[in-house]
């Protein structure tokens, strides 16, 4: 985060004005849906690239520490016209009798094919969210436990009493990351969602995003709103550095990329969704996302206009809850977008971690880290990430209102459950 603090306005000049403190920063790349944006605060903010087209960082920015050669890698991609192999998933059959720790699941792991599946109506937008999850590649991981649900305003609160921690949104901007800002720009805040009253084009981003001063996981909407009555919603807002500082607290961590896919499949094989086929079984919703015209019109058909408490949708096969749709999940991967190549190439890969650096074609200085799972916003109109084993990815000092996390634990004295 070392962009300036944005303001993102509807006008042209506004927007022509956006290398400024307010305007520069949020640099929003909606992932092909608008639920994958992630955004840098108080500057830019960076998801997945919109259907038409990936915004760049101001080039006079300065590079990131962890960022890789800016040399675009090379990808082989699976096409819309390929067959992608899913082979079996081998989960361990051998279970220590060890205690389930309250509130968690045990994930047996073992050997599955991961990446994602042709979208089953092979639409464009659908096909562009697998792009970048591609090739599918064998990955083995060990057992752990996973939290049954995404962390909640209830739990995120017992923490910070118990620390006194302060979240990245909460605290204010230093001048001296931001050379001749304003003083009176320098407000603490985050990225909220703002849909417009009308239709608009899915091209500009900064129709439905905005820097709010004041907003944070407890007031989500900006300072007049509150969490009250709401500790069963997942918490939002939250930046990497304030997801791993919570997991530290519970004696838990976060989920690597390859484990999150793991668990969240539930033991399925290749199936699009985390439930299986169809998105609608039956006619019933499985997952909270966008229904209507994106971004102006959600009519809450699933049930719910926005974010929802967790657990409102049936569980996956290994009873994990809101594994699509919601709100985004932190993983603690760097993102790459030829990463599964990489992976393709050894073979099977054992409880993989992660590339050493990060590489975003689209904004090369600033790494970023993987997103899973889809939000509230997601639609087959503009995202489809609910679309199991699709990444989203944003930069590690920014949360939004639609970003959350949950947490794994290691089985005690690292017994590992082998095949």
């Amino acid at each position: 985060m070392k962009k300036s603090v944005v303001q993102a306005r509807r006008s042209k000049a506004e927007e022509r004005s956006h290398k400024t403190l307010w305007i520069v920063a949020i640099v929003i790349v909606i992932g092909l849906a608008g639920s994958v944006a992630v955004y840098k605060r108080p500057g830019n903010v960076q998801g997945m690239a919109s259907p038409a087209t990936e915004v760049s960082a101001d080039a006079s920015e300065r590079v990131a520490p962890n960022s890789a050669p800016t040399t675009q890698p090379k990808m082989a991609v699976e096409t819309a016209t390929n067959v992608v192999a899913f082979g079996p998933t081998i989960p361990n059959t051998v279970s220590p009798p060890i205690p389930v720790p309250k509130d968690m699941v045990r994930i047996p792991g073992g050997e599955f094919s991961m990446g994602a599946q042709n979208p089953p109506d092979m639409d464009d937008v659908g096909m562009k969210a697998t792009l970048d999850s591609r090739p599918v590649h064998r990955v083995y991981v060990d057992g752990f436990f996973m939290d049954k649900t995404d962390v909640t305003n209830a739990e995120f609160e017992k923490f910070v009493k118990a620390t006194s921690y302060v979240t990245v949104a909460e605290r204010k901007p230093r001048a001296e990351d931001y050379p001749g800002a304003p003083p009176e720009n320098l407000r603490a805040g985050s990225v909220v969602f703002a849909p417009p009253d009308h239709p608009v084009p899915l091209n500009d981003y900064f129709q439905w995003w905005t820097y709010v001063p004041g907003a944070n996981w407890r007031h989500p909407l900006g300072p007049k709103s509150s969490i009250a009555g709401k500790g069963d919603y997942p918490v939002v807002h939250i930046a990497y550095e304030d997801a791993q500082a919570y997991a530290k607290w519970a004696g838990k961590r976060l989920p690597t990329e390859a484990e999150w896919e793991f668990a969240a499949r539930g033991g399925l094989v290749g199936k699009p969704y985390v439930w299986g086929d169809e998105f609608r079984p039956n006619g019933k919703w499985m997952a909270n996302t966008h229904e209507g015209h994106f971004p102006d019109k959600d009519t809450g058909e699933d049930g719910y206009n926005g974010i929802a408490p967790v657990a409102q949708f049936p569980p996956n096969g290994y009873g994990l809850y809101d594994m699509a749709g919601n709100v985004w999940q932190w993983t603690s991967d760097w993102y790459r977008p030829d990463y599964y190549q990489q992976l393709k190439a050894s073979g099977v890969a054992r409880n993989p971690q992660g590339p050493d650096s990060s590489y975003d074609p689209s904004e090369p200085g600033h790494p970023k880290k993987v997103h899973r799972g889809g939000s509230f916003l997601c639609t087959d109109q503009y995202c489809s990430r609910y679309i199991v084993g699709t990444r989203g990815k944003g930069e590690a000092d920014t949360g939004t209102n639609h970003l959350g996390f949950r947490c794994v634990m290691d089985l005690p004295g690292k017994e590992i459950a082998l095949k």
